[in-house]
């Protein structure tokens, strides 16, 4: 797994945890220690689920609490005419329709915003190519063939 993440990616992971670790995790220790008042633990739904999502919230905080000691912040470089960590990439599949994505870190791709990880197929397939270079893209699908028609550092559009 890469370690590389943008700048914005970093500040919204810390906000995740800072929120994870100020305020839900009190309110539900607060939940779990009303709940345990209350007498027999072995019937009190209230208890027994505010356990379970204790246990969730400290998975995830021990996680975001990992990546955010090794993530390296990472900036697209000003004009890039080679597809880096931080670029927009727009290609055209074989049919003509053309996509664009930003290539981000695992721990901040999301498609439906168009950005994607380094570390995903397209990605992989994407790194290290020009424009106008004929990139295949392995995917369960099938394989498709695009042609890079842009690299920038900012969205396009």
């Amino acid at each position: 797994m890469t370690d590389l993440i943008s700048a914005g990616g970093r500040r919204r992971l810390q906000e995740e945890f800072d929120h994870l670790w100020t305020v839900e995790r009190p309110k539900v220790v607060q939940g779990v220690a009303d709940a345990a008042a209350e007498g027999d633990r072995s019937e009190n739904a209230e208890y027994i689920y505010g356990k379970k999502r204790l246990r969730e919230i400290d998975r995830k905080l021990k996680h975001l609490g990992r990546r955010l000691k090794v993530l390296k912040v990472a900036a697209p470089p000003a004009n890039p005419t080679v597809v880096s960590f931080g670029c927009w990439v727009a290609y055209e599949d074989e049919e003509g329709d053309e996509r664009c994505y930003q290539l981000v870190g695992p721990d901040e791709f999301d498609v439906g915003e168009g950005k994607i990880s380094i570390d995903s197929p397209v990605g992989k397939a994407l790194l290290g190519r020009r424009v106008d270079d004929e990139v295949t893209i392995r995917r369960p699908a099938g394989e498709l063939t695009v042609t890079i028609v842009g690299i920038s550092a900012r969205r396009p559009g």
